[in-house]
């Protein structure tokens, strides 16, 4: 681990003198690759230059203890040793978390996609109590979202597409994909029983614009046709909605939004692009968590992955049993204690995997 380190360090010395370079300001892409480089690998410097200054000052102390005649000084060496040494372990486990390997998709932007499922309108009801969760937790966050599409229902929102941008957006939304479960007494219901109604969700992280995905154009069928809305009555009077087949997935995008067919097109391909990265990842990470057993998957959207029981105030993640009562707060946008959970759980596997 340690020469490992050590590499890492005279990296990031190698780093920070190439950016003393004035000529590499004159080359944007490279300088910002440098100082992407410099900023991901520095939380792991400075936590082993911690973690040497530590053992030294433990060493220092013993030395004190066993050679320094003062009785004073080596009572204090001694308490001071008992508070390093409760601290070392901390900081070896904060330094091992950091060398995990790293998710190179963590630093994304993401297309968040809610969706009703089973349950008529009280599940387009829940997705817009979730859409409103998510927007409150985005703001807590510094994070910026926009709204790429939204079809909404008699009563709620059928589905709705985000764009969501900020620090490290991915790695903190890639645990909420799945299929969440609402029980609760609808307003719809006039015998107050409680029912059960599920929405998906999928995050997406955001491709680059070159490399990531190649669309061959020749495996799209692209459809226009005039949009329409509710009761079926024409919104616009030329064919500005634009469906996108992507024939070898059979993933379609259908974008009607926006007036203009060329922008309703760009939305489209924007989509199908994540959604194409979406599912290359699933299948990778399915195979990450069949070979880690207990490790969190991303690639399943349709595991049932938490329970949101309203008479009981009970929020219940199913993957790693973790249940919390702080429905209220939950559903304002306080949802880091579940996040942080599903996190620590990874990291754990993980670590054990990496000690085995």
């Amino acid at each position: 681990m340690f020469d490992k380190l050590e590499a890492v360090v005279r990296r990031y010395e190698t780093l920070t003198e190439r950016l003393g370079d004035p000529s590499l300001y004159d080359r944007a892409s490279e300088l910002r690759e440098i100082n992407t480089e410099r900023a991901n690998i520095e939380p792991i410097v400075q936590k082993f230059r911690e973690y040497k200054k530590l053992v030294a000052d433990i060493e220092g102390n013993k030395d004190i203890i066993h050679n320094e005649k003062d009785e004073e000084m080596r009572e204090m060496a001694k308490e001071e040793l008992g508070e390093l040494e409760a601290k070392l372990p901390t900081v070896e486990h904060e330094l091992k978390l950091l060398l995990l390997p790293k998710d190179p998709n963590d630093d994304r932007n993401v297309l968040l996609e809610i969706r009703a499922g089973a349950g008529g309108d009280e599940a387009s009801i829940f997705v817009g109590d979730v859409w409103r969760m998510y927007k409150n937790y985005f703001g807590a966050q510094g994070w910026k979202s926009e709204m790429v599409s939204i079809s909404e229902g008699d009563r709620g929102i059928k589905e709705v597409v985000v764009n969501v941008s900020g620090d490290k957006v991915y790695s903190r939304l890639k645990y909420e994909s799945g299929v969440h479960r609402v029980q609760r007494v609808p307003d719809t219901e006039a015998q107050g029983r409680v029912h059960t109604s599920t929405i998906t969700v999928a995050v997406m992280p955001e491709p680059d614009e070159v490399g990531d995905v190649e669309l061959n154009m020749n495996e799209i069928r692209i459809d226009v046709y005039r949009s329409g809305g509710s009761g079926g009555q024409s919104v616009n009077t030329s064919d500005s909605a634009v469906r996108l087949t992507h024939l070898p997935t059979g993933i379609v995008i259908a974008m009607q939004d926006e007036r203009s067919q060329l922008k309703n097109k760009d939305k489209a391909f924007k989509i199908l692009k994540a959604k194409i990265y979406d599912l290359r990842l699933q299948e990778a990470n399915a195979k990450e968590a069949a070979t880690r057993k207990g490790l969190v998957g991303t690639g399943d959207r349709s595991e049932r992955i938490r329970t949101y029981n309203y008479p009981q105030g009970r929020i219940s993640d199913h993957r790693i049993n973790f249940t919390i009562y702080n429905l209220p707060n939950f559903m304002n946008g306080d949802i880091d204690e579940v996040i942080d959970a599903l996190i620590a759980h990874n990291q754990a596997i993980l670590l054990q995997g990496a000690e085995e």
